[in-house]
């Protein structure tokens, strides 16, 4: 049995990268990155909690987090070289062509391939593939862009 890849980015310096918590970082490592490329892995194991309710009798990933894990992934390519990383984020703005082949449960584990499509200023465009050993269980593309945090103050927030 071949060992897995040694990541190039473990979880912790992935949430130096990404400000997803538990439970909602859907990436547990970078096994491969170029400039236009990424591959993630996202262990999927049965203390999961959305397995809880998505089914008790029959737990199945639900395809809007396989999806949130590629547009995860794509977000790590999106920021790693930015110098103020920290002073931004990468959202979600849209959803093409997503197809759902086969239901992830417990015990499989995602790899989650995100090609660059393009890069227009703060936008990008990414085609992305979700396999579970070598079979595509899903496939989407995602476009995202980057926006400056905003901190919120006392001064921002509605009158009561």
């Amino acid at each position: 049995m071949p060992s897995p890849a040694k990541p190039i980015l473990d979880v912790n310096e992935i949430r130096q990268i990404l400000p997803h918590r538990y439970p909602f970082l859907l990436v547990d490592r970078i096994v491969e990155m170029d400039a236009e490329s990424i591959v993630g892995i996202k262990n999927v194991t049965a203390n999961e909690p959305f397995f809880m309710g998505h089914f008790p009798d029959f737990p199945v990933m639900p395809g809007v987090l396989i999806v949130e894990a590629m547009a995860q992934t794509a977000g790590i390519l999106v920021l790693r070289s930015i110098p103020d990383r920290d002073q931004k984020l990468v959202l979600l703005v849209s959803v093409d062509g997503a197809r759902f082949r086969r239901p992830v449960v417990p015990g499989d584990q995602l790899r989650l391939e995100m090609k660059l499509i393009r890069r227009k200023g703060s936008v990008a465009k990414m085609s992305g593939r979700a396999l579970v050993d070598g079979v595509l269980v899903a496939e989407a593309e995602v476009m995202c862009k980057l926006e400056d945090k905003v901190q919120k103050t006392t001064e921002d927030a509605p009158a009561e």
